[in-house]
This record gives structure tokens, C-alpha cells and sequence, in this order.
């Protein structure tokens, strides 16, 4: 672990597991297989995936892989970026939360500014779900749930770090519901961010089922669709199940 005994203003700091590894300006930070912040020997992962840089007075986080995005908020998840190859953006917030996937784990970092260019204020009393700015989605109870089983290692885990995605059964198994039934909600609810400009909820035959299970777990945990605090949500569902079939 790197330690970080002090910040200057214009340094960044890039949090992962419990770790913080300090950028400074005039370098080049990566993030892949290899590099300043070598993730996970992960296959999936490209050796070269995130970099980070000062550039003309600004930070910038680039995506230099071929084939992997990331979903790219703010601390409040009031604004969301869908990081595509080659595509960069700048780093303005004073906390940035950066999460995507590579085959079926999901990896989550933040990256902290000392002096951000931008500085949040806080919403008024009425409009504290952090979703105004990225767009409020009506969800149904069972489709919460859906997402809470998927999303549920990657919530119980303290901090930034990495999880593995369950599978749509293994996702069923822990609600108590058919695998049907599990596929026509999960179905349902791509369609429904699809429509409202959600990317990489579409794709390929050969794909598109594991694509879309993880691309849904990273924009739900950005747009804060889904907290730590409904997993109990889980239990209480399984045993409405255990119930009625009892």
C-alpha cells in the first residue's frame, strides 16, 4: 500500500481495495492487468485498460483498451459517463467512482481530487435520490429485487474492491424463483433503460446474456437504482416464497 501522507492541490488520488495510490502531475497513471495499479491477474481484463493524466490544467481518465468500458459517476450519482474504447473525459468532481467489468467479475475505484474543478452543492430536502440528473427510473418491486439479487455481492463489500457477478440462476436460486421468471424480469428491465438511452444493454447472440447482466449491475450501482440498505430486501423475499409454497 502506498502511503499518503499529504496531498498537494493539484494531486490525485486513486482508492482500490483499501488502497491509495498517489498521481501526480507529468505522469502517466494506468490501470489494467499491469501497470501503477495492476487490478487482478483477470484475462478478461486488458493489461492496459484506464489511464489517468494532467493535461492542459486538467485531469483526464482515458479508456486505452480495445474491447471494455466503465461507467464513470459522480460520488452522489447525479452524473453518469459510459466510458467507451478510446474515449476520455475529464475529472472535475471531488470524488469520481469508476466501475466496470471483465468476463464475470466487476471492479469498482474511486479517484480523489484535492482541488476538483467542480464543486457539488448539495440538492434541496425534496430531491435527495441522487437520480434527477441521470434520469429517475419507475421500477416495480420484483424488478428492484431482480437487481438487488445480482448486485448483492458487489453491495456487501466494504469500500472499492472486486466481486463476482451471480449467475441469472444462481440470482434465482437466492430470491426463490424460477429461472423463468428471473429472465422475463431481467428482460424487462433492459428494455425499459434501453429505451430511456441506457447503453450496453443490447448486443450480440453470443454475449448479450452475460453482457447485459453485468452492464446492468454497473449502471444500477452509478445511478443508485439499487443500496446496501435494501439487501434485506433478499431475505424477506425468499421467505414470502418459502411461504407460499409451504
Amino acid at each position: 500500500m502506498h502511503a499518503v501522507t499529504s496531498r498537494a492541490a493539484d494531486e490525485l488520488t486513486v482508492e482500490f481495495a483499501g488502497e491509495e495510490f498517489p498521481v501526480a502531475p507529468g505522469t502517466v497513471f494506468s490501470v489494467g492487468r499491469e501497470g501503477d495499479l495492476a487490478i487482478d491477474d483477470n484475462l478478461f481484463l486488458h493489461r492496459n485498460f484506464l489511464t489517468i493524466q494532467h493535461v492542459e490544467g486538467l485531469w483526464l481518465l482515458s479508456n486505452v483498451g480495445s474491447r471494455l468500458t466503465a461507467t464513470v459517476t459522480d460520488s452522489g450519482g447525479r452524473v453518469q459517463a459510459w466510458l467507451a474504447p478510446g474515449a476520455r473525459l475529464p475529472l472535475v468532481f471531488a470524488s469520481t467512482s469508476v466501475i466496470f467489468s471483465a468476463g464475470p467479475t466487476t471492479y469498482e475505484l474511486t479517484i480523489h481530487a484535492a482541488e476538483p474543478a467542480f464543486r457539488e452543492t448539495q440538492p434541496e430536502a425534496e430531491d435527495d435520490d441522487g437520480l434527477s440528473t441521470i434520469g429517475d427510473v419507475p421500477l416495480t418491486h420484483s424488478q428492484r429485487l431482480m437487481i438487488l439479487a445480482l448486485a448483492e455481492p458487489v453491495l456487501k463489500r466494504e469500500g472499492t474492491g472486486m466481486s463476482e457477478l451471480p449467475t441469472s440462476s444462481q440470482a434465482a436460486e437466492r430470491l426463490g424463483w424460477t429461472l423463468t421468471r428471473f429472465n422475463r424480469k431481467l428482460d424487462n428491465v433492459c428494455d425499459k433503460l434501453d429505451r430511456i438511452g441506457v447503453p450496453g444493454l443490447r448486443g450480440g447472440v453470443r454475449s448479450y446474456a452475460t453482457n447485459r447482466r453485468v452492464r446492468l449491475v454497473e449502471h444500477a450501482l452509478a445511478a443508485r437504482l439499487v443500496t446496501r440498505d435494501d439487501l434485506p430486501l433478499l431475505d424477506l423475499e425468499r421467505d414470502l416464497v418459502t411461504e407460499d409454497e409451504a
